[in-house]
């Protein structure tokens, strides 16, 4: 007997709300609630409930001969447990037949495989918790965001514990070689490898609604046909897709429902096909050979690369700019925070910024909130922009190993302080302009000119200079601020000495006063 393995990919990331460059260091409030919550109802109405329910009933009908799997994102759980919980039942009654497996994935649909191997597997853990939590069922499967996959992905993949993975049955990897057969890792010869039947799975995706098509109408009758037309010695029909086909990409109106209802009866009936999961397929099947991946592949458009979501300097920016910032977060340790970043990775973020046409770009679009890639990107970049200033803040203050405090470049540094600092100091006191001091201390800074402060300061460091001041005399420290440039009042202004220790002081002292000695002394 030959297998029939659907997998059906469930995703909806959390959309930003419009988000303007004056919104910057004001507003953290970057999901828009409300196109959010709108969408997870719409999609659960049209596709996810009644969907659910049809295969729902063909499991009754046809017990353990029909089975399905499913990925389902992090972030499409998070909104339906927010949103629709009716959706999450639906999903518990399925997993509740035993004849529906959930693969795991990445917690937030992320491309953080490409990037963050740490990063990667905490989503990976972090989704398996979640599937485990709401449907007690723990994956055994591993299916990449969007189907990527590389040799280097496939190893960290096995690395984590994973016996198979899914992925695309790409035209430039497989050449002469079928997808229906079971391959395998090129490094890791462990982890088996299901490959998606692209034409087949873009039959009833894509193309099941397109008049114009060759093939229009698609029934099941000419489905199992083209199953039947298969060399018999292929043993795996791998028939991978958006679970949003059903009733959202393929509206109700095309027969979509009708067609998939059919099926089962119809391969039953007419061929010698049985319905397996991914897991099942992978313990029958032995490994025909394996296939080397060295670029990363995936599912989207005809190149069946990553050019859908890295694929010009907007998304590379992005991209970059994201990540840039994970030791930060992760030091910080602030759930918040994290949810917030990770929710950021979401790949659909840099899918809005592609500027290359797509061959199936018109379903993606359904969804797509912004006129141009363009307005994407500068909509992105505002809200990480924000979210970095609060990083910066957060991670500035953070202190490690009891009092010593983590130092960043002042340059780098956003705060919040009274502008009129300088203005208001320079009425506070006057200072000698020309007097010599006698003797080599801090207090000498009250008898130095402005730009002679500022030769000094640009000789230490900011944490320094900041330790030194601590405990002296007012008119001193009024003197260094009253030197310094508004941008550098705010810097000095903002370092947290609140645990530094007596030593630390003493010996910032120090280097400030060698400075004051080589500026007298010149």
């Amino acid at each position: 007997m030959r297998s029939i393995c659907f997998y059906f990919q469930v995703h909806q990331p959390f959309r930003l709300r419009t988000y303007r460059f004056f919104d910057i260091g004001k507003n953290h409030d970057y999901f828009d609630e409300f196109q959010n919550r709108y969408i997870a109802r719409r999609v659960a109405d049209k596709c996810y409930i009644p969907t659910n329910q049809l295969l729902l009933e063909l499991i009754q009908e046809y017990g353990s001969r029909f089975k399905i799997s499913y990925s389902i994102s992090g972030t499409a759980l998070d909104q339906f447990e927010k949103y629709t919980p009716d959706v999450i039942e639906s999903f518990q009654r399925l997993a509740a037949t035993g004849c529906v497996e959930f693969l795991s994935e990445t917690y937030t649909h992320s491309l953080a495989a490409l990037k963050s191997k740490d990063e990667f597997t905490m989503q990976v853990q972090a989704h398996r918790r979640k599937i485990q939590q709401l449907f007690g069922i723990t994956p055994k499967t591993f299916r990449n965001t969007e189907l990527i996959y590389s040799d280097g992905i496939g190893e960290m993949v096995a690395e984590m514990g994973f016996e198979t993975m899914l992925t695309e049955g790409a035209k430039h990897i497989l050449g002469w070689k079928s997808p229906n057969f079971m391959y395998c890792n090129a490094i890791n010869p462990k982890l088996k490898l299901l490959l998606k039947n692209f034409q087949l799975s873009d039959d009833i995706a894509f193309r099941f609604s397109q008049q114009s098509w060759e093939s229009w109408p698609l029934t099941s009758e000419k489905f199992v046909d083209w199953l039947n037309q298969i060399d018999q010695q292929q043993e795996v029909v791998n028939l991978f897709m958006d679970y949003e086909t059903f009733g959202e990409h393929q509206w109700q109106e095309t027969g979509i429902f009708n067609f998939m209802r059919a099926l089962p009866a119809r391969v039953f009936s007419h061929s010698n096909f049985t319905f397996n999961t991914p897991s099942e397929v992978s313990a029958a099947l032995q490994p025909v050979s394996a296939i080397y991946v060295p670029h990363p592949i995936s599912w989207a458009d005809e190149e069946r690369d990553l050019t859908a979501w890295l694929g010009n300097d907007l998304q590379d920016e992005a991209f970059d700019a994201v990540y840039a910032i994970e030791h930060k977060v992760k030091a910080i340790n602030d759930f918040q925070l994290m949810v917030e970043w990770r929710y950021l990775q979401t790949s659909d973020h840099f899918y809005y910024m592609c500027t290359k046409w797509f061959s199936d770009g018109d379903v993606h679009k359904y969804f797509n909130p912004y006129g141009t890639p363009y307005e994407a990107f500068i909509n992105y970049m505002n809200v990480l922009s924000d979210f970095i200033i609060r990083i910066d803040h957060y991670y500035d203050n953070l202190h490690l190993n009891g009092n010593e405090k983590i130092e960043t470049a002042a340059e780098n540094k956003i705060v919040k302080t009274l502008s009129s600092v300088k203005k208001t100091v320079s009425k506070t006191i006057e200072k000698p302009k020309n007097a010599k001091p006698k003797v080599f201390s801090i207090n000498a800074l009250t008898s130095l000119k402005d730009a002679d402060v500022k030769k000094i300061v640009k000789h230490i460091s900011f944490e320094t200079l900041a330790r030194s001041l601590k405990g002296a005399k007012k008119d001193v420290r009024i003197s260094v601020i009253n030197s310094l440039s508004a941008a550098m009042q705010k810097e000095l202004i903002a370092f947290d000495l609140s645990k530094i220790t007596k030593a630390e002081v003493e010996e910032a002292k120090k280097i400030l006063i060698i400075e004051i000695k080589k500026l007298i002394s010149d």
